[in-house]
C-alpha cells in the first residue's frame, strides 16, 4: 500500500512544489516507485518534471469530475520510476463544479484508491490556499509535510493551517498526522532567520526536520528545464539538501 503524503502550506512561495518534486525524485533514486499528484491549478509540479498535457489529454481535473479513471491520467515523467497526474489551469474551475456534489471532500481519496497499491509513495502538491482542493488532499492523505520559509511572515497564518488540519482530523480524516516540518530558503547568516527557525522548532518540537533547504540558484533554475535537481545539478547545495531530506524521510518510513 502506497503511503500518501501531502505537501501543504496555504502561504505561497515557501517551496511546496520544489519540495514535492525533489523529495520524490530522490526517493525514486533510492529504488522506490513514486507518483506525484499535482493539485495546484498552476501546474508547476507537472512541468517541473517535464509533463505538460495537451488540451485533449486527461489531468487531475478529469479525474475529480469522474470523466476518466485515475490510471488514465497518469503520465511518466522525465525520470523513470516517477509518474505524475498533472494539473492545468482548468483545475481552478473544479472548485465550483465539485461544491454541489455529495461527499465532495472524499473525491480525491476515492480516486487514489484505484491506483494506491501500484506505488510506494504518493505525493500531493497542494495549492497555496485552504480551498476545497486542499481539503480533498488532506482528507486523502496519511500525513503532511509543511514547508516553512524562514521569515517573520511565515509564522503568520500557520495557526490557521493547524486549525484546518485539526478540523480535518476531527471530521474527515482521523488518521492524518504531521510527517514533518521543513525549513526552506534558509540563510543561516541572518539573525532574524535563526530566530524564526528557533520559534518554529519550539512550536513543532521533534517534527522539524534536521535538514533545512538553503537558498540555491540551481534549485530555482531546474523547473524551467523540466528536470528535478537530481538530473539538473546533482552536486548543487540544493540537491545535497534534498538528498539528506530524503534519507531522513525514508528512515521514518
Amino acid at each position: 500500500m502506497g503511503k500518501i503524503v501531502s505537501i501543504t502550506n496555504q502561504k505561497g512561495g515557501v517551496g511546496k512544489t520544489t519540495t514535492c518534486v525533489n523529495l520524490a525524485a530522490f526517493i525514486v533514486k533510492a529504488g522506490k516507485k513514486v507518483l506525484i499528484i499535482d493539485m495546484d491549478p498552476q501546474g508547476n509540479a507537472s512541468s517541473a518534471v517535464g509533463v505538460e498535457p495537451n488540451k485533449d489529454e486527461n489531468t487531475i481535473y478529469e479525474v475529480l469530475l469522474g470523466e476518466c479513471l485515475t490510471k488514465e491520467a497518469i503520465y511518466p515523467s522525465v525520470m523513470p520510476g516517477l509518474d505524475v497526474i498533472p494539473s492545468t489551469i482548468d483545475l481552478s474551475g473544479a472548485e465550483v463544479e465539485l461544491v454541489h456534489l455529495n461527499n465532495r471532500e472524499n473525491i480525491l481519496k476515492e480516486a487514489i484508491l484505484q491506483i494506491k497499491d501500484e506505488y510506494d509513495f504518493i505525493f500531493i502538491d497542494c495549492p497555496p490556499s485552504l480551498s476545497l482542493l486542499t481539503v480533498n488532499a488532506l482528507t486523502a492523505t496519511d500525513s503532511i509535510i509543511i514547508p516553512i520559509q524562514c521569515e517573520y511572515f511565515a509564522l503568520v497564518g500557520l495557526g490557521q493551517l493547524m486549525n484546518t488540519v485539526k478540523l480535518i482530523k476531527k471530521h474527515l480524516n482521523p488518521n492524518i498526522e504531521i510527517e514533518g516540518v521543513l525549513l526552506t530558503m534558509k540563510d543561516a547568516r541572518s539573525n532574524l532567520v535563526n530566530q524564526v527557525a528557533i520559534e518554529i522548532q519550539n512550536y513543532f518540537k521533534e517534527k522539524v526536520y534536521k535538514t533545512f533547504i538553503p537558498r540555491n540558484i540551481r534549485l530555482a533554475e531546474s523547473p524551467s528545464h523540466g528536470q528535478p535537481i537530481t538530473m539538473y545539478d546533482a552536486k548543487s547545495k540544493g540537491a545535497i539538501a534534498y538528498q539528506n531530506l530524503a534519507k531522513e524521510f525514508m528512515e521514518s518510513n
